[in-house]
């Protein structure tokens, strides 16, 4: 692996090292370095727990489990220089255990890793994986569907007996994938590279696009559900009731079946939403540009100008910087009975207020935010 200076229009060589030389532990790590960034696998994937032992009767601690955005349990297990010659069969117990596993299981699994990892936060675990899922009503979504959960396995080296065996795997329809990982260093710099070897992406995405025809042929078969029908009739209700207050940002929005509708706000990767779920609404705005780092610099301006914030709004929001996941957000939300029609009035009228609310409150320091971090940019 070179590194290119376009200076001098030459490379210079990364030094292959190891993650012993290096003083690199497992758990203290490489854990740690794929819990900050699960996109370092090529998607987005929700950390839910780390050294899992919710295993009946046994001892075992699983290293990392997680949910794609399919809602299915992807179980994560890292070794560092050797991938050992039990990890195959150490990963296809643990899928094994985790296969029972059910949708409200999973809430509570990830309700005790943000309570125990990030500030007592574990009551914001269903709606953490229902924004992740992009909207998705967890009383109407099954998570950890049928036995297609997913294996990751993460080692520097793969021994022949290791690979041999995920390709047979493999070939009998398991979802097992091999990533090696190598560190390089070019005088005080570290680099990590993360490769998938097996499948390789090339072969994979041959697979997914089988399955996502036989998914999509099987989507059309069936029937729209109730829910679909309710949401375009309150959507359409709600957009109404929004342009009748003015809110010119909905003018060109129409009315949807997913659970929420979105607009943008005038910076680039900020979006204001209002979301539908059967037992509350809520009004948003949503940092979700592709870079990360510029999410979290935005909400941590906005939320140094917290109590500003919320005396203009007239309330408390929810700050949700989620540092596990690229977006941050912030929230208002309203209990009530989403899918009881009789509700539906006062809970548009709530929307259309809050919603008026949340950016008067927010929207200056919103955009001095985006203009400070280009401000940056350039400079740097």
């Amino acid at each position: 692996m070179f590194k290119i200076d376009p200076a001098t229009n030459r490379l210079s060589r990364l030094k292959h090292r190891s993650f012993g030389e290096l003083g690199f532990r497992e758990r203290e790590n490489l854990q740690e370095w794929l819990i900050s960034s699960p996109d370092a696998f090529g998607e987005d994937l929700l950390i839910i727990q780390k050294e899992f032992d919710g295993f009946d009767e046994t001892r075992e601690r699983l290293d990392l489990l997680a949910l794609d955005k399919n809602g299915q349990l992807v179980l994560i297990e890292n070794k560092l220089d050797d991938s050992g010659r039990d990890l195959v069969w150490q990963s296809l117990k643990y899928a094994a255990y985790c296969s029972s596993l059910k949708t409200s299981q999973i809430i509570e699994i990830f309700r005790s890793y943000l309570d125990r990892h990030h500030g007592g936060t574990g009551s914001e675990a269903a709606t953490i994986i229902s924004e992740f899922l992009d909207g998705a009503d967890l009383e109407e979504t099954v998570l950890n569907e049928g036995n297609s959960q997913r294996i990751m396995m993460v080692a520097a080296n793969f021994r022949k007996e290791v690979t041999a065996t995920v390709m047979w795997l493999l070939g009998h329809g398991l979802s097992i994938q091999c990533f090696k990982v190598t560190p390089y260093s070019l005088g005080d710099e570290l680099i990590l590279d993360v490769q998938q070897i097996i499948p390789t992406p090339e072969a994979e995405e041959f697979m997914i696009g089988i399955a996502g025809k036989e998914k999509s042929e099987a989507q059309a078969a069936g029937a729209v559900r109730r829910s679909h029908r309710l949401r375009l009739e309150f959507w359409t209700e709600t957009l109404a009731a929004l342009r009748s207050a003015g809110q010119t940002r909905y003018a060109n929005i129409s009315p949807s079946k997913d659970n929420w509708i979105s607009t943008g706000s005038g910076v680039s990767g900020c979006h204001y939403s209002l979301i539908l779920s059967s037992k509350e609404v809520r009004v948003q705005l949503n940092l979700e540009s592709a870079e990360r780092d510029q999410n979290k610099a935005i909400f941590d301006a906005l939320e140094a100008q917290k109590a500003k914030i919320e005396t203009a709004f007239g309330g408390a929001l929810k700050w949700l910087r989620l540092d596990d996941n690229k977006v941050s957000r912030i929230v208002a939300a309203h209990d009530c009975d989403g899918f009881n029609k009789d509700s539906w009035p006062e809970m548009i009228a709530w929307l259309v207020d809050h919603r008026a609310r949340l950016e008067k409150a927010i929207s200056e320091d919103l955009k001095t935010a985006a203009r400070k971090l280009r401000t940056v940019a350039i400079e740097d």
